[in-house]
């Protein structure tokens, strides 16, 4: 007995000083970043578009409206699309060797490193064209958000209880409406919180889109050519010797992380009021 209680007062205390250590790094991490970036945001920066280094009158518009296009094409293929699929696992395929097998892929893809998924992309959608665009760049956000919807989909519906549905079949609805009306409103917390964990992602990848979309330096909305993002931008200029750049490039991070934790809280907070 002695022995047990010293082995778990030892795991207990390794356990907590690693949860220490974690958040400490977390919160320099993030104290860092609020810091420098915040330092950096003025009003410029969402007025002007990027500029040679020296000027003044140089910001990150570009970048934020070509991230927000990127982001906001992607999520319109990947959450109709791993929503869909999501049902299909739950309430049609169940446990059979096909839906198994795709959970199986779904698993692996939400591991894929995101280069891979860029190269691929760069390879079926950028080179057969010969230039950089946006829609590759949105595809390979979608791909690497449906597997995050899918799964969610999936696992949500699955908790919703059996005797709901068979209540409904027992008064004469048809299948679809009661999935539409009685399942998907029975997960809707959960599935809007992968939607949103999925978004969150894919925010802040920066990979996939040095294959696709590339980057453009000039303010446009034409999927068709190469698209400014705020990730590849602060990566730009995050790494120049040039201090008006790295300052563009800390306000770029600023921004695109609070981003990121606002949806994530939301995502929780979603989450923490439906158990309540």
């Amino acid at each position: 007995m002695r022995g047990r209680k010293a082995i778990n007062a030892l795991v207990l205390t390794l356990s907590t000083v690693s949860a220490v250590i974690g958040l400490i790094f977390l919160f320099w991490i993030l104290w860092t970043l609020a810091s420098k970036g915040f330092d950096a945001i003025s009003s410029k920066i969402f007025i002007y578009d990027t500029a040679p280094p020296g000027r003044e009158e140089s910001g990150l518009r570009n970048a934020i409206v070509g991230q927000l296009i990127l982001v906001g094409v992607a999520s319109g293929i990947g959450i109709p699309l791993g929503i869909l699929a999501g049902t299909y696992l739950s309430e049609y395929g169940k446990n059979s060797k096909f839906a198994n097998f795709i959970r199986d892929i779904s698993d692996i893809m939400m591991s894929a490193p995101s280069i891979v998924i860029g190269a691929f992309v760069y390879a079926v959608l950028v080179a057969p064209v010969g230039h950089f665009n946006g829609w590759a760049g949105s595809a390979a956000l979608a791909i690497m958000m449906i597997p995050i919807v899918l799964r969610t989909t999936d696992d949500m519906l699955n908790l919703v209880p059996t005797q709901l549905r068979e209540a409904a079949y027992a008064l004469g609805a048809p299948k679809y409406k009661v999935i539409l009306q009685i399942v998907y409103r029975g997960a809707k917390a959960g599935i809007i919180t992968g939607v949103l964990l999925s978004i969150a992602r894919i925010a802040g990848e920066t990979a996939p889109l040095l294959f696709t979309s590339f980057n453009n330096n000039f303010f446009t909305t034409d999927l068709n050519e190469a698209m400014p993002s705020l990730t590849v931008t602060m990566f730009n200029f995050a790494t120049s010797p040039y201090e008006d750049w790295i300052d563009l490039g800390w306000a770029a991070a600023f921004i695109l992380g609070s981003f990121v934790l606002g949806v994530n809280i939301i995502g929780r907070a979603i989450v923490k009021k439906k158990k309540g």
